[in-house]
């Protein structure tokens, strides 16, 4: 019976192409054929399909059937999406692409707009973030807890929480759907190419259990899912000083004026472990079709630390104030870059830079669906609270007695930029905790939490008789109430009473090998222990300086929206889809303090409290046109807005008056800038070849009215800091200087934007869809082009980085690629997935904790999967094996400033390989 279902789907699908081919005009065919075609159709949907086949035509039904232009992916079974995070998941998908972080696919980039743009929902709930600003780190989110993810395109006047790029919904499951109990148990052990070094072990594993189940005459459903997991971090890194400049007569003596010129370079072997549970719940309870309950609770907890052991050397004739440093063989490219020679009279460090992190993120949501009639009515309450506090530690290691200069040879060309010194660095006894050229050490403890509170409560009706073009009526409030707070304490990590010393054998490791630099091997040791025996670290938030990087920013949003669901016919072809409006209220408002050194001891830690309060209206219209041949065409048109980073809303800055002029300055955050908004159209073609397969064209142009810039304004109303100011120093001004209310400031303004536009080519195929011997072989493919005449100033803080002219829009790859092909049969699976970008400007974090951009080059990362899962009928049936490899190419992470060949940072995190079991009962 099923051979005979699979020939009639391959004589369904290939009549459905020759249909296409051959137009419009094949629809006219005789009643009786038509019919003929429906019931193979309806014979072809009883075929059971499982695997890689149920996630495909799971996510095709869910993208055919929205009103929206959208994009899904859904898991092959429970607690069986493909990837080891739900990013690289998310990630395949067309249109959207991930950057990297630690090895991992962590931020996403929707239709070439950074993560800024974009917001995550859980269960149509927006979340809390654990980083400074409000986009979710995905790697934080167990793909075994996730049943689907739906990406929205476009907007929709019902959807509460979305972003200008899109709007990511993540989905855990509804016990209430599934018709019988499932317990599903898996268990992963993983390896990393890199190997083991200074104590860290390579390996890694991955627990995760699922249970699914109604009772009370399935009145009451109950899904539980626990997830652990324990990744090792591996990484080789060199990396060169910003910025690359141009050096004068005489800066870097045998460097010619004019060379491009890094003052500096390192190379760090990473070593850690990044541990995580997470742990889904969700109870519904439906006595009657008139009532359904739905509590779902989300808890995931992840504790991760690493030591860079690196060796670090200055190559800006910056040694202690010994002898110069002079450059010799220097090679210069034609690009004007210096590429090779040797520096003479440097002082090399041997670092060790510990990091421990410990982030949470709690989320309740009761959802309450009841209907009367015609009526529905839902009222849904949330709470989610993220929390990470995080200790970062620094040890600094030279010869001694000093100065112990050496001579370096650099090459930076290669695999890795290059540089080899002519001292062995690799005996503990020679190197000692000192205070260095970099000083002794440093440190910092941040901590952020994040808490959002929503309540929402929507009504459907029908339309009122003669609106003959809708079906029902949406129409509700939603309340949200979001208070993020950070604290950063730092200081100097200072030398004990013992002074100078080595690192005793008992807090020492294996020494690291940084021979992929060129540098041979150097000590490692036990960073944290070294910090408690040798020194002292009493990190502090008030120090002038650090004032300012206390902040709490509040946000109160109420929305209002109004939607019209549209179903009817133009002539012969329905129509679906949707119109309407949301009313966005905003109130934000931030509190900080700003430091005036010319008050009295005891004052001079000054309060500052700003904000403001506006409404967005935002229409929107979704419609979709169902044509002959299950081809669908989609038009969106939409405004649309996205909340600024919440680290930009601070009111935090640092202010002072010159007092040779009267001109007041400062620079910081600002509570008072509006979001970026921008007008949208859609434009997509889809054709379905049932729930089998599908390929689409899709079109989209962006016109941002506005975009949020950091630069320097002159103008700016310091009246509050001048007035506590002049209290203070009004006695003591020169004869005749009068101080101006206004002046400049450097922070995040509102300014004019520009238009972004794109083109996304997609196909899902089963390749059995055209040649019955290749039945199991399929492809998934898609190609995204994006293009955008915004150009932006660079933030002042990050021009080191990305020069001082202005820069494309951060995150966008011009070119994106994702393709997946796959076999699956008698039980066998085969994956290969590779996903590509272009060069793109990137967000990373610096040391100093601030945001700041690079040029990242395109990247390649390829990944495959080999698996088997046991027949019913066999004494091992709900059994799968299944063997994994990501990265398989070794794709690096690469910056750059500028040009390529002025390397910055060059990172490789290996491969991983997995092997790995499930079980289901």
């Amino acid at each position: 019976m099923l051979d005979i279902k699979r020939n009639l789907l391959s004589v369904a699908l290939a009549s459905a192409i020759t249909l296409t081919a051959t137009g419009v005009q094949a629809q006219t065919a005789d009643e009786e054929a038509k019919n003929k075609a429906q019931a193979q159709a309806t014979d072809l949907d009883t075929v059971t399909v499982t695997g890689i086949r149920r996630g495909i035509e799971s996510a095709i039904s869910v993208k055919r059937d929205s009103s929206s232009i959208v994009e899904a992916i859904s898991a092959e079974d429970i607690g069986k999406l493909p990837d080891v995070s739900i990013a690289e998941s998310i990630a395949r998908l067309p249109g959207l692409a991930a950057q990297r972080v630690a090895g991992r696919a962590q931020v996403i980039s929707v239709r070439g707009l950074s993560p800024d743009f974009a917001t995550t929902l859980l269960n149509g709930r927006e979340m809390v973030s654990t980083g400074d600003n409000r986009s979710v780190e995905f790697d934080q989110y167990p793909s075994e807890l996730i049943s689907g993810v739906t990406v929205y395109k476009t907007p929709d006047a019902g959807l509460v929480g979305q972003g200008l790029s899109g709007t990511l919904d993540m989905q855990t499951v509804r016990p209430l759907s599934y018709g019988d109990r499932v317990i599903a148990l898996s268990g992963r052990y993983q390896k990393n190419s890199l190997g083991e070094a200074a104590g860290e072990d390579p390996y890694g594993n991955r627990i995760n259990a699922s249970f699914v189940d109604k009772f009370a005459d399935d009145t009451i459903g109950l899904a539980i899912g626990y997830s652990h997991s324990e990744m090792s971090k591996q990484e080789n890194q060199v990396g060169l000083y910003e910025p690359w400049q141009a050096v004068g007569d005489g800066w870097r003596p045998g460097v010619d004026a004019g060379t491009y010129y890094s003052d500096g370079i390192k190379a760090l072997r990473r070593t850690g472990k990044a541990k995580r549970d997470g742990v889904m719940a969700t109870l519904q309870f439906r006595p009657n079709n008139a009532w359904t309950s739905t509590l779902d609770a989300f808890y995931t907890k992840a504790k991760e630390y690493d030591t860079a052991n690196q060796m670090e050397i200055h190559l800006g004739d910056f040694n202690g104030g010994y002898d110069r440093l002079n450059v010799t063989d220097a090679v210069i490219n034609d690009n004007g870059s210096f590429v090779s020679g040797v520096a003479h009279n440097v002082y090399p460090l041997v670092r060790g830079m510990y990091n421990h992190r410990e982030d949470s993120i709690k989320a309740l949501g009761w959802n309450n669906e009841f209907t009367f009639g015609d009526v529905r009515l839902v009222a849904d309450v949330s709470w989610s609270k993220a929390e990470r506090d995080e200790i970062n530690l620094e040890n600094n290691l030279q010869m001694l007695p000093a100065p112990q200069l050496d001579s370096v040879t650099l090459n930076y060309g290669g695999k890795f930029p290059q540089f080899t010194p002519g001292r062995d660095y690799s005996d503990y006894n020679n190197l000692y905790l000192t205070n260095t050229i970099y000083g002794s050490g440093y440190g910092k403890t941040p901590h952020v939490d994040d808490e959002l509170k929503g309540f929402k409560l929507a009504a459907t009706f029908p339309a009122p008789d003669g609106f003959t073009l809708f079906s029902d009526i949406d129409m509700g409030i939603n309340y949200a109430d979001r208070s993020k707070n950070k604290t950063q304490a730092e200081g100097n990590i200072n030398l004990g009473a013992q002074g100078d010393t080595s690192i005793a054998a008992d807090l020492q490791y294996k020494p690291v090998n940084l021979g992929f630099a060129g540098a041979g091997y150097i000590p490692a040791w036990n960073v944290p222990a070294a910090v408690a025996r040798y020194m002292v670290f009493n990190p502090t938030t008030t120090e002038s300086y650090l004032i300012p990087k206390q902040w709490t920013v509040d946000e109160e949003i109420t929305t209002t929206f109004l939607r019209a669901n549209i179903d009817t016919q133009i002539g012969s072809i329905p129509v679906r889809g949707n119109i309407g409006i949301q009313a966005q209220h905003v109130d934000q408002s931030s509190s900080s303090n700003y430091w005036d050194g010319s008050q009295p001891v005891g004052s001079q830690v000054i309060p500052i409290n700003q904000g403001k309060s506006y409404i967005d209206f935002l229409p929107s219209l979704n419609l979709a046109f169902q044509l002959p041949a299950e081809n669908t065409v989609r038009f969106a048109m939409a405004r649309q807005v996205a909340r600024p980073r919440v680290d930009e809303l601070r009111a935090s800055m640092e202010f002072g008056v010159d007092t040779s002029t009267g001109k007041p300055g400062a620079s910081g955050g600002n509570p008072n800038l509006d979001p970026w908004v921008a007008n949208a159209v859609d434009l997509s073609w889809e054709k379905y070849f049932g729930n089998k397969a599908y390929v689409a064209v899709a079109v989209f142009y962006k016109d941002l009215k506005t975009y949020i810039y950091t630069e320097k304004r002159d103008g700016y109303d310091f009246t509050q800091q001048v007035d506590a100011w002049l209290d203070a120093n009004g006695i003591t001004l020169p004869p005749g200087l009068v101080v101006d209310k206004t002046g400049f400031y450097t922070a995040p303004f509102n300014g004019n934007g520009g238009s972004l536009r794109g083109a996304e080519l997609t196909a899902s195929l089963p390749l059995d869809l055209f040649f019955e011997s290749l039945k199991g072989f399929g492809v998934v493919a898609s190609a995204s082009f994006n293009d955008s005449n915004i150009n932006i100033m660079p933030d002042p803080a990050t021009t080191s980085s990305v020069g001082s002219e202005p820069i494309m829009l951060p995150g966008l790859s011009k070119r994106v690629y994702n393709f997946t092909a796959y076999y699956e049969n008698s039980g066998f699976e085969v994956r290969l997935n590779q996903r590509k970008r272009s060069d793109f400007i990137g967000e990373i974090g610096n040391f100093n904790g601030a945001r700041t951009l690079r040029y990242v080059k395109g990247e390649d990362v390829l990944d495959a999967q080999v698996g088997y899962s046991f027949a019913d009928g066999t004494m091992f049936k709900g059994l799968s094996l299944f063997l994994q490899a990501s990265n398989l190419t070794n794709s690096k992470y690469e910056t750059y400033a500028g040009s390529e060949d002025r390397p910055l940072e060059t990172v490789e995190w290996g491969r991983t390989y997995q092997v790995g079991v499930n079980y289901k009962f």
